[in-house]
């Protein structure tokens, strides 16, 4: 490590990178890896405060790692994005991978949460609009208490919802829910147009949003607060927040899965 800083101490980073690109060196893969670790436990660290009890901080760490490792891999210098966000999007991509392959939601669980997502989806298809909780709890034949309750059971099914893949393009490139935010001058045009539609139908979706809702998921994934910290700022508890979050992401899923197989078809 102490050669490659002597190289390229005093040197913008982009050179560094610029030349691990061509020469793979071991040395700078060594260095890069024990410089950014840190952003590892960091995006571990916030995705813990939303997971039940079963799941192991250390695990989500060893499914970030995958994740830097990666990033480190395909990073290109020449996008106008820096490594920290690059690398942040694909240790959180990592880790719902795995989360998502080693299926730690129950199956009880994952069939409430689709039921619900379908009644909402209905719901707002035969309305036209967001609908509230008294007409969801009504379909449901439960009490609006009883679908609160249910609901902070199932959001740890939401907290993976958004960072889902998407298959765009003829070579079937992939693309996860956060990097619809970008747009890599480098990839194929088609594929930069199929991104940009879908950029902006989540942008609307986003907008039909209840208020709070809506706040909800900008605080959450845009500005990358917790849920302890959205609740904070919006003086409600964490438990409410996550009620909130989680019928935000069942409404946008509703909302997306409709255009994700339009565009699929293209």
């Amino acid at each position: 490590m102490s050669r490659i800083l002597e190289k390229y101490g005093q040197t913008d980073e982009i050179v560094l990178w610029k030349d691990y690109r061509v020469s793979k060196n071991p040395e700078i893969r060594s260095y890069l890896v024990e410089k950014y670790s840190p952003l590892v436990k960091h995006v571990a660290g916030r995705v813990a405060i939303g997971m039940p009890q079963n799941v192991e901080f250390d695990d989500l760490v060893s499914y970030g790692v995958f994740g830097l490792l990666d990033a480190i891999e395909k990073f290109d210098p020449a996008r106008e994005i820096k490594f920290k966000t690059y690398a942040m999007t694909r240790i959180r991509g990592s880790i719902f991978d795995e989360l998502r392959s080693v299926d730690w939601i129950p199956r009880s669980i994952r069939q409430k949460a689709k039921q619900l997502e379908q009644i909402i989806g209905m719901l707002e298809n035969k309305e036209g609009q967001t609908v509230e909780d008294e007409a969801i709890a009504k379909e449901l034949g439960v009490s609006v208490e009883e679908l609160s309750s249910l609901l902070t059971k199932i959001s740890g099914t939401s907290l993976v919802s958004l960072n889902d893949i998407w298959f765009l393009g003829d070579e079937n490139d992939e693309v996860s829910f956060m990097e619809t935010l970008e747009s890599p001058a480098n990839m194929n045009p088609d594929v930069i147009i199929e991104k940009e539609e879908v950029k902006n139908v989540i942008v609307e979706a986003i907008k039909t949003l209840p208020e709070k809702e809506k706040k909800v998921i900008v605080l959450y994934y845009y500005e990358d607060l917790t849920l302890k910290e959205i609740g904070e700022v919006l003086e409600v508890t964490e438990s409410r927040i996550s009620q909130l979050h989680t019928k935000a992401v069942m409404r946008l899923r509703s909302k997306l899965g409709k255009v994700k197989s339009v565009v699929t078809k293209k």
